[in-house]
């Protein structure tokens, strides 16, 4: 049986690191099972995760000193979260690991603690019918587990809230920056190609001037919506994600076009251009937005999909309407 520490070493640390830049994310996992945490016996508590393995190495960074059976369920290395809504941290996969790792021979008591924001995806009267163990909810974070069973399962104040800190938004940032700028890449060589007919000069000289400032509407679009809108979402008008990630564009948006025309390098932008501006910048603003909806404390299930259904048309339609503009500009 594999056995744990709580103390996490640099290979850990630094694959925590790496995941957040979005690098090895799909792969940072470990395998599913049984695990042992410290020396634990008969009559310790056993504790469940997924297999995602930033979430594994939170759970035993937060029990120094503790010696407790970590039982891990297949979630294909998604978290506890995002994995409960998936169905993948669930009664049936709970169930069939509980029996799998032979459980029920490890340990005398017959009770799991399972993290609250599993409990979507958990049905603890179906679990304690099928593997005759008891579910128990532990807190939502998983450092106020050694205060949760000392005071015996009984949560504290706030152990049942789920905060979205400014802290824990803008951890969240890296690796949305990276997605989109991944996208970003694969978009420039077509703005460099069409902004080389933009101007009098010759065709790489207005390739450079002209696509070097397109490249940063493009930019500044991403930092509205994968920085500014996460760390003022509090205080950005609308509950809708996308209404949120629109104002952040719009300030962007003047931002860029003012030192657009504020360079006497290139003529002031005309009013196809303005206009091309006016709707991508916001457009993509708000689409990057709504990838933080699955993190947040501000939105549920059905009305995320309720807000896609309404909003990704709009954004799509803004974004080409405004790439037609921007195109028609270079050739008027």
């Amino acid at each position: 049986m594999p056995k744990v520490e709580s103390k996490l070493n640099f290979r850990d640390r630094s694959g925590t690191y790496k995941v957040r830049w979005a690098i090895g994310r799909m792969r940072y996992r470990i395998d599913p099972g049984l695990y042992a945490l410290g020396a634990p016996d008969a009559d310790s508590p056993v504790l469940i995760s997924a297999n995602f393995k930033m979430s594994f190495d939170r759970l035993r960074e937060a029990l120094p000193g503790r010696n407790a059976w970590i039982l891990v369920l297949d979630t294909d290395g998604i978290n506890v979260w995002c994995a409960a809504g998936k169905g993948t941290f669930g009664t049936d996969e709970l169930t069939r690991m509980a029996e799998s790792s032979g459980l029920a021979l490890v340990v005398r008591h017959r009770r799991l603690i399972v993290p609250q924001l599993g409990a979507a995806g958990i049905s603890a009267h179906e679990v304690q019918k099928l593997s005759g163990f008891k579910v128990v909810y532990g807190p939502v974070r998983a450092a106020d587990l050694p205060e949760f069973m000392d005071s015996g399962m009984k949560a504290g104040p706030g152990m049942r809230m789920k905060t979205f800190t400014t802290g824990e938004r803008l951890s969240l940032v890296p690796v949305e920056m990276v997605h989109a700028f991944k996208t970003l890449l694969m978009v420039l060589p077509l703005v460099f190609l069409l902004s080389g007919f933009s101007g009098h000069g010759g065709f790489f000289s207005n390739a450079l001037r002209f696509g070097g400032f397109a490249a940063l509407g493009l930019i500044t679009a991403i930092a509205a919506g994968c920085l500014l809108t996460p760390a003022l979402l509090p205080w950005l008008p609308g509950r809708a994600f996308s209404l949120k990630g629109i104002w952040p564009g719009i300030a962007c948006t003047l931002l860029f076009l003012t030192l657009r025309n504020a360079i006497g390098d290139l003529p002031a932008a005309g009013r196809l251009e303005t206009a091309a501006w006016i709707l991508i910048i916001p457009g993509v603003s708000a689409y990057l937005a709504m990838n933080f909806t699955g993190c947040s404390t501000f939105t549920s299930l059905s009305g995320v999909k309720k807000e896609m259904r309404r909003a990704i048309p709009a954004q799509i339609a803004a974004v080409a309407l405004g790439a037609i503009f921007w195109i028609t500009s270079i050739f008027v």
